[in-house]
């Protein structure tokens, strides 16, 4: 497939949390073609089924495998308009650090119309603000939203709680690697894309919820809800994680375009873990294992403890810069874990669930 085309058509649209549609129009959109049916959860996260060749078995006895990447993405809100300037705060976790000089969309809704206008968030200058300020990053609640328009036209277009996006456009780096906004996590939805295309090849026996969830960042809303209601048999998140650069260098952190990684700590079920991790070496992938002791911070805890439990894995994509507007990935990576987790479910028996067991 066209990996970068797609992966950039999604870091240049918003789908905030809780307001996902920009994104999910354009997954649906490439989905379409590699999977069997298409629907929305409740919430709004897009559920795709890619059927399985024991579907046609008895109605219940078919397993199925739900693979997680959130669309969501952080972004801001508008909390008061003031004398033509925005006041904002924050969709998910937004680092203040970073946003001045930032190029912002702000989703307008006034006048009885919705209209994107071009935006910069900026700071008074250091003698304008308080003493405590001079020498340290300002914090939000300081920062404003310019959006050049007079005051009397920033009142008429703009409302509290129109919602205000990245507008920083993907750069291709050297190296293979793409920059951009809302890598976190839609490089891991092109990883379920990856993964999507290259099924078209093989024959697998397993159904497949290839699920783009809503509202991670926020509340993990999405998975939660869409595990429930599909109670697959098994479930796999993919996330991205920490990968080292500068200042990041700790246990914590991960070799940038040296292959995904394994989660493995209370999450993720240990089984799962080692037969992800067999077939990475049969494959000869290049992966790490990412310790995680304890709740993951990805929808792999919402899918484990949904229902009665399902056991679950949890794949990292290394991702240099997260939560700012120039998160950093590379696209080996993300080819890679797509094409671990096709294998994985092409390799998937009927019994496998059987299998399945906790050791201590």
């Amino acid at each position: 497939m066209e990996l970068t085309p797609f992966l950039k058509s999604l870091l240049t649209t918003s789908g905030l949390s809780a307001y996902e549609t920009p994104a999910s129009t354009i997954i649906a959109d490439a989905w379409r073609p590699l999977v069997d049916e298409i629907q929305y959860s409740r919430i709004g996260s897009l559920e795709a089924l890619k059927k399985g060749s024991l579907t046609s078995a008895a109605p219940g006895a078919t397993p199925s495998i739900m693979l997680a990447a959130h669309m969501d993405a952080i972004g801001m809100m508008v909390t008061k308009v003031q004398d033509g300037f925005l006041r904002v705060t924050q969709i998910g976790g937004v680092d203040a650090r970073v946003l001045p000089g930032t190029p912002v969309t702000v989703h307008a809704s006034g006048e009885g119309k919705t209209e994107e206008l071009a935006g910069v968030v900026v700071q008074p200058a250091a003698r304008l603000l308080p003493a405590s300020m001079a020498d340290t990053p300002v914090p939000m609640d300081h920062l404003f939203i310019e959006t050049g328009l007079l005051p009397k036209e920033v009142a008429a277009k703009v409302q509290v709680g129109d919602l205000v996006s990245y507008a920083t456009e993907p750069v291709e780096l050297a190296g293979d690697a793409l920059a951009g906004h809302s890598l976190d996590n839609r490089a891991s939805v092109a990883v379920l894309t990856v993964a999507l295309d290259e099924l078209k090849k093989k024959t697998h026996t397993w159904d497949i919820w290839a699920v783009a969830t809503a509202q991670e960042e926020v509340t993990l809303g999405g998975a939660f809800t869409s595990a429930h209601g599909l109670r697959p048999s098994l479930a796999v998140a993919v996330d991205v994680t920490f990968a080292k650069g500068p200042g990041a260098n700790g246990w914590e952190t991960f070799p940038f375009g040296k292959g995904p990684t394994l989660g493995f700590g209370p999450n993720l079920h240990p089984f799962l873990f080692k037969k992800f991790e067999e077939l990475a070496k049969n494959l000869e992938i290049p992966y790490q294992t990412e310790v995680i002791p304890r709740h993951s911070g990805t929808d792999a805890y919402a899918m484990q403890v949904s229902a009665e439990g399902i056991p679950t894995m949890v794949i990292g994509i290394p991702l240099r810069y997260m939560h700012t507007p120039v998160e950093v990935v590379a696209l080996k990576d993300i080819q890679r874990a797509g094409r671990l987790l096709a294998e994985f479910i092409a390799a998937l028996e009927p019994d496998f669930v059987e299998k399945i067991v906790w050791d201590d």
